[in-house]
């Protein structure tokens, strides 16, 4: 089974759209999918709940509920964490995923505090050891702007554990279709190709990504 994280300890960086935008863009492509929701605020559950029957089927688990488990028998589950995850708790959210996406937001508040937030997530043993891959996007940006600049030139160079270089895969823009896509608990890869064409662009390089062996562990 594939498993994504959606990961960033700072509130409002965006993991629920991203997470419900990743689950709908597998289950449109015909994979069994399930959505873990490990924020108490449920607010991929809810996402879920607007989903039409007509729509491809995605398994909803109420992931904050103590005890509970991922499914077993679908192709892919995308986790979406709370906020405000750290230490024991950050460590066992991680070892759950093979793969694991780091939404920022470009702004000097954010970027502050997913400089703390990587330095932790770092001395986590299983990203230490190479057992879950890590890469970050540029999430709600502004194309040209210069939050939008500065923040993908500290995303661009940063540094694994190893030395290696974090994956900084794509520019999600900020778009009205991602809230007329929340609003019908459907993903943007569900809309008709050319009402998000620029949207689909922008998410390419991080979809191939996770498409590819590049995503995860050896």
């Amino acid at each position: 089974m594939r498993t994504i994280l959606v990961l960033n300890s700072k509130g409002g960086s965006g993991k629920t759209t991203i997470a419900t935008n990743l689950a709908g863009y597998y289950a449109d492509r015909g994979s069994s999918v399930a959505l873990a929701d490990f924020d108490p605020q449920g607010s991929s559950i809810d996402w879920l709940a607007a989903r039409g029957d007509d729509r491809p089927a995605i398994k909803s688990v109420e992931a904050f509920h103590s005890g509970a488990r991922l499914p077993s028998g679908v192709d892919v589950t995308i986790l979406d964490a709370p906020a405000r995850t750290h230490g024991e708790d950050l460590g066992a959210l991680v070892r759950r995923a093979q793969t694991v996406v780091i939404p920022v937001v470009p702004s000097p508040v954010d970027l502050r505090a997913a400089e703390r937030f990587l330095d932790e997530l770092f001395r986590v043993k299983a990203v230490e050891k190479g057992e879950v891959k890590v890469a970050t996007i540029a999430n709600r940006a502004r194309e040209g702007s210069l939050a939008a600049t500065e923040l993908g030139e500290y995303l661009e160079g940063l540094k694994l554990p190893s030395g290696k270089k974090l994956p900084f895969l794509a520019l999600i823009r900020a778009s009205v279709n991602y809230l007329r896509a929340a609003e019908r608990g459907l993903s943007i890869f569900e809309f008709a190709p050319m009402a998000t064409a620029l949207d689909r662009e922008h998410w390419a390089p991080l979809t191939r990504w996770l498409n590819s062996p590049r995503s995860l562990p050896e």
